[in-house]
């Protein structure tokens, strides 16, 4: 069996989920026996209103991993939460440990092997996850969708009311929204959309906005004009000059006068090259 870990929660999101459901599909479709772990229910939940997922187990923590997993099975681990110690037995007791780097420095601890965007080192696997659904051509509607991220505990939103008055976008909801919330959001934009249309709009969109690395790389993957905002105190996903290699335009903060001028820029031009995630070299090893 192969376990699947993606921390997620409603201070988290899912952009951890989203990828964890590309790789587990990928597996199964080779035959391989996968379970995907969340640490709260309503990630699981939603993955399969808009992922399409099977099924799910919920545990508590990163530490809750070997609740479920038993000796022998493989293990992928996305997350950034301290393990307080627990890889060293997962090491021992799994078959194969796959882990998501935390930063740059992150180096493989007690023999398991690093996922790592940008990995240029046969000591690591590429992390750049992107289902081969976002890649298929398909016909777009001329709007500019706004998706912050699954959750906005912080009414992020809100708070730059003025910033969002001076722009036409479309809100994609998140999962983790407070209820009511989208009450205040309609003065803000001209059409909400619910969190279910999530895969739809981030492939049927000309341009999309949005502070989640994941989303960014899944919609660019799709030809849209994608525009990355990086919040303050935000570490995302993906680095920053790897999401501008790939032609995402990146603007610092809620700064209207740069979001108005990147929107009114062409696509800027692509120095890497996205491609959609294939788990063949996953497969060599699980």
């Amino acid at each position: 069996m192969i376990y699947y870990y993606a921390h997620t929660g409603h201070k988290v999101g899912l952009e951890r989920a989203r990828r964890g459901v590309t790789v587990l599909r990928q597996l199964e479709a080779a035959g391989k026996e996968v379970q995907l772990l969340v640490n709260d229910f309503r990630a699981g939940v939603a993955m399969k209103e808009e992922q399409g997922l099977k099924e799910y187990v919920t545990i508590e923590t990163i530490q809750d991993i070997d609740a479920i997993a038993q000796m022998g099975d493989s293990v992928i681990i996305d997350s950034d939460e301290d393990d307080h110690g627990r890889l060293v037995k997962y090491c021992a007791d799994f078959k194969t440990v796959y882990r998501f780097a935390h930063d740059e420095e992150d180096a493989s601890v007690h023999g398991e092997t690093l996922l790592r965007p940008d990995c240029q080192s046969p000591e690591c696997e590429e992390a750049v996850i992107v289902d081969a659904q976002y890649f298929e051509k398909s016909a777009k509607s001329d709007r500019v969708l706004f998706f912050l991220r699954d959750y906005d505990h912080d009414k992020t939103i809100l708070n730059n009311a003025e910033f969002f008055k001076q722009f036409d976008m479309e809100l994609l909801l998140g999962h983790y929204f407070f209820v009511k919330y989208e009450n205040e959001l309609e003065k803000l934009f001209a059409i909400l959309h619910e969190p279910e249309e999530y895969t739809k709009l981030i492939s049927g969109s000309t341009t999309v906005v949005t502070a989640s690395a994941q989303t960014a790389v899944e919609a660019k993957a799709g030809g849209a004009k994608v525009i990355f905002l990086l919040l303050e105190n935000q570490t995302p996903l993906y680095p920053v000059d790897l999401l501008e290699a790939y032609g995402i335009t990146v603007v610092n903060g809620f700064d209207a006068d740069a979001l108005a001028a990147a929107l009114k820029r062409e696509n800027p031009d692509a120095t890497k090259l996205l491609q959609p995630f294939l788990a063949d070299a996953l497969l060599k090893e699980l």
